[in-house]
């Protein structure tokens, strides 16, 4: 197998890591606001993303003459191992699941940040305990506190920007010259079920709503008429329950992950060959597609937040931004392979550096979804504070970095 041992190398992992884990949401959150079941969106995903994982598996973990490769690890003997692999791939499953959800009620850039900060505070402090406090506490502790602060930086930015957008669209409302009013969730429902089922195309949108400028009260109504997930009239704290639900998963799949490729609580017998990081990012892969499978699966039939029902044939049929929803699955599988990596090499918390990812989600955000366009002052101020405190955690945490004893 391919072996990483320099810390460079384990810091170029990260930082491609980093690029990767933070374009494929942004894909995701552009299929739901075009009308794209989430369901129909994550079965696809989940198939390339397995799929990274046979070849980073067949490539990566076979390469070289580093002893044992993937092929011989597999034993019935490693499998306490790759149950702590399994698990972690079933916390990130369920976490990116949620957050599938969380994008539409909180918006990308402050979902991220929130999940990936509870991600650092949490997985980050366990992973030191488990990596032998390999990182420099010093350095690494502070960074986990700049993490903490912009947690409640971005909860304050989520509520800024909710109340910006309930101004909007209450002047719109009283607007006499707005004879119509505010579309009624049952019409915006009748509308999309038309514009999904009636095979008129992903880009089609709805016909008799103008193209509207980012950040403009026409553009959120237009929005809410085109995406999948309906989120006026829901209470904000619906939006937050899902993100923290979703970042307390991501908090335990890194220091599970850990876990089985490092053996810390001594589950293998005496003899037995450590997994390698590829052979656990396998079983950890198998896991998040099982359990993703049977949930989507189940949501076409029974979907939750009042989304329409589907079905196997509808899915099979439903082309329009499956090439997207593929993409993402792989770009995602190959970030956290790579994560793992440098995480193998350099410290687990050390890799937590790749959180870092809402930097690259807010500018997807920003630039794709208008997000905060025509907003406040105050969110403004927010946004930046919460965006500054994140680059310094970021930076602090990488300077944590340490080297793995052999």
């Amino acid at each position: 197998m391919f072996l990483l041992e320099s810390k460079g190398g384990a810091i170029g992992c990260m930082l491609i890591s980093l690029l990767l884990l933070g374009t494929w949401p942004a894909i995701l959150t552009l299929l739901e606001r075009r009308g794209r079941l989430p369901q129909h969106t994550y079965l696809d995903y989940t198939v390339t993303n397995l799929l990274a994982a046979f070849i980073i598996a067949f490539t990566f973990g076979e390469i070289g003459s580093t002893r044992p490769n993937f092929l011989s690890q597999r034993s019935k003997d490693t499998w306490p191992s790759v149950l702590f692999a399994m698990f972690a791939g079933l916390v990130l499953s369920l976490g990116n699941l949620a957050t599938q959800y969380a994008w539409a009620f909180v918006g990308l850039s402050v979902t991220e940040v929130i999940t990936s900060s509870m991600t650092v505070v949490i997985g980050t402090t366990l992973n030191y305990f488990l990596d032998d406090k390999i990182n420099k506490a010093e350095i690494l502790l502070p960074g986990v506190g700049c993490f903490l602060i912009a947690i409640c930086l971005g909860s304050a930015v989520h509520a800024s920007n909710a109340a910006d957008n309930k101004t909007k669209l209450d002047s719109l409302s009283k607007d006499p010259k707005n004879e119509a009013g505010l579309m009624s969730t049952s019409a915006s429902r009748e509308l999309y079920t038309t514009n999904m089922y009636g095979r008129t195309g992903l880009e089609s949108g709805i016909a008799t709503i103008e193209k509207a400028k980012f950040g403009t009260a026409d553009f959120l109504i237009e929005l809410e008429n085109k995406r999948s997930i309906k989120v006026f009239g829901r209470s904000i704290f619906l939006g937050l329950a899902i993100t923290l639900f979703a970042g307390v998963c991501f908090s335990l799949f890194s220091p599970a992950f850990n876990l089985a490729t490092n053996d810390q609580w001594n589950t293998l017998k005496d003899g037995v060959h450590h997994l390698t990081v590829y052979t656990a990012f396998f079983y950890f892969s198998i896991s998040c597609f099982v359990i993703a499978a049977i949930l989507n699966i189940g949501f076409l039939y029974y979907p939750v937040l009042n989304l329409p029902k589907s079905s196997m044939k509808e899915y099979l049929a439903d082309w329009n931004g499956r090439g997207w929803a593929l993409l993402a699955g792989l770009l995602c599988g190959f970030g956290n392979g790579l994560q793992f990596m440098g995480g193998q090499a350099a410290g687990y918390a050390a890799a937590d550096a790749v959180q870092a990812l809402p930097l690259v989600s807010t500018f997807w955000g920003i630039l794709l979804f208008g997000e905060y366009r025509k907003s406040s002052r105050k969110t403004y101020l927010l946004l930046v504070s919460m965006l500054l405190m994140f680059i310094v955690a970021v930076a602090v945490l990488m300077a944590s970095s340490g080297h793995r004893k052999k």
